[in-house]
């Protein structure tokens, strides 16, 4: 299918790794040029090159830290300078300590809040003003299955994945009159360099190596296999693209129909 995305221009967050560069990957191939942000500059810049030489698109390396509001500011002004028009944002620069309430700290709180919720706000506000004035825009908010499906092992996710879908759904009815569409995706389990930090937590708090770690994972999913990256980003640019143009404050989830809590698996 044409995802009718030719000549769009495009900026991913957390574009370095895992869904994120899988979705700078497939917006390349379906004819977008890409910037792609995150805060391993050595990383991004190999990631940018990679994308490039499999596509042959455009794809722009610009180096930020999406919790820092002078960053984001800067980013996105150098992304609209590059591109020359930001028509698709997909924010995917967030990740959040794993754990029970009593292992986390006020520190992982604030951290989790800052990137995952407060950095989707900032990236959105950066690019509303502009997507406003043409008439058009999509924004694609990767978040995450515990925003709808609450879990005690995952508290800090959860909470600011729920902050984000209200954000977003409260987002596209003001400005859907502006032509603007504002969708969540909200992955479960994914096989990312994250997901493998997240079972090396489930297992210290399981009391359990990482390999009964998996195992129970795996049990919490009808599927049986933990999804990969390009299985989200499919999505995620299919959101993003005219085929989905009557599509603004949905929350989709791809997560395998996840329904027990790691902790009781």
């Amino acid at each position: 299918m044409d995802l009718g995305l030719t000549d769009h221009a495009a900026v991913v967050t957390g574009g370095s790794k895992g869904i994120g560069r899988e979705t700078a990957r497939v917006l390349a191939e379906e004819g977008c040029q890409v910037a792609i942000v995150a805060r391993d500059r050595q990383r991004l810049e190999k990631t940018a090159q990679e994308i490039q030489n499999a596509t042959g698109q455009t794809i722009i390396a610009l180096t930020g830290d999406m919790s820092d509001p002078g960053d984001v500011k800067r980013v996105f002004a150098d992304a609209l300078a590059r591109l020359g028009k930001i028509d698709i944002l997909v924010t995917c620069a967030g990740s959040s300590p794993g754990g029970v309430l009593e292992e986390l700290t006020e520190a992982d709180w604030a951290s989790s809040l800052s990137l995952k919720f407060m950095g989707y706000v900032r990236s959105c506000r950066a690019v509303l003003p502009h997507m406003r004035e043409r008439g058009s825009g999509s924004i694609v908010l990767v978040v995450g299955n515990d925003g709808l499906k609450p879990t005690p092992w995952e508290l800090t996710a959860g909470i600011a994945n729920a902050a984000d879908i209200n954000f977003a759904s409260a987002a596209s009815q003001q400005y859907g009159k502006f032509g603007i569409r504002i969708n969540t995706v909200n992955p479960g389990p994914v096989n990312t360099d994250r997901w493998d930090g997240l079972e090396k937590t489930l297992a210290r708090d399981k009391g359990v190596d990482q390999d009964s770690a998996r195992q129970i994972a795996l049990r919490s999913l009808p599927l049986g296999r933990i999804c990969e990256p390009d299985e989200v980003a499919g999505l995620v640019a299919f959101l993003a693209s005219p085929r989905a143009s009557y599509v603004t404050g949905t929350h989709v989830l791809v997560d395998g129909a996840q329904q027990k809590d790691l902790l009781d698996a």
